[in-house]
């Protein structure tokens, strides 16, 4: 039996990158998965059925962040597949402008602003708000922010890493407000990692010399990957993370050292 036995997951944006490891993670652990997602329904299909076929339990389910009655619509989404929570991952998240694209500090819009929050933090406050009647007493709320929000930003990332500063805020506030239930919440900070999200300047041989200049921030001398961020979470999804609660956890590779 895995640690996650008989335990039950939702993992926001758990189809891709960092959330699919997270989602494969605690599917190998015991856990029965749920895959959020808000556009992707092949990626959150494909990592449902990797999970299965590993021999875990998973399921889809899809809803918007970031517009109103986001957390109504997964949980009621949710409510379909499963009957009570014991791990949620806030993963999903945005770091960029409605264009899709990077804009420095002085071209990024109201409206570009105001979604990077709306999604990177209103709807994490929303969706834990909703859940907590779901989850059940022992619990665990892990939500992933940035090295960013510890560490100084480029130009093109200061709006991304203001949005993800209430994470972290919330994640000490409620290790408080929930720790007489049993519900441990601590806040993931991963650095730069090879995902998707980040391929266009990590990935290909043009962008060797990024790359390399990417991973010697890191002590250990490489960019993480997305099983060594799902590694800790599978930590703090268990048992054994029991008496660490409130906290940050540096997800860097020591970067900021």
């Amino acid at each position: 039996m895995g640690a996650l036995s008989g335990r039950t997951a939702l993992v926001t944006g758990g189809g891709r990158g960092i959330g699919r490891a997270i989602s494969e993670r605690l599917g190998r652990d015991g856990a029965r998965v749920g895959v959020h997602y808000g556009s992707d329904e092949t990626a959150a299909k494909e990592t449902a059925a990797a999970i299965e076929a590993a021999g875990g339990e998973a399921f889809t389910l899809r809803a918007a962040l970031g517009v109103p009655g986001d957390a109504e619509s997964l949980w009621t989404a949710f409510d379909e597949q499963a009957d009570g929570l014991d791990i949620l991952v806030n993963n999903a998240g945005i770091n960029k402008a409605l264009d899709g694209a990077l804009h420095p500090f002085g071209e990024m819009t109201r409206a570009d602003v105001e979604r990077l929050f709306a999604v990177n933090a209103t709807a994490p406050y929303f969706v834990i708000q909703e859940g907590l009647s779901r989850l059940r007493d022992g619990g665990r709320i892990v939500n992933v922010s940035t090295r960013l929000t510890h560490g100084a930003a480029k130009s093109d990332l200061i709006a991304y890493a203001m949005s993800k500063g209430p994470i972290d805020v919330l994640t000490r506030s409620l290790a408080k407000e929930l720790g007489p239930r049993g519900i441990t919440v601590n806040a993931v900070a991963p650095g730069a990692v090879d995902t998707d999200m980040n391929a266009a300047w990590l990935r290909g041989g043009e962008n060797a010399e990024a790359r390399a200049a990417t991973g010697a921030l890191s002590p250990l001398g490489r960019v993480a990957n997305a099983t060594d961020i799902a590694d800790i979470m599978g930590f703090l999804a268990s048992g054994d993370s029991r008496w660490v609660t409130g906290q940050w956890i540096d997800a860097t590779g020591g970067a900021l050292l």
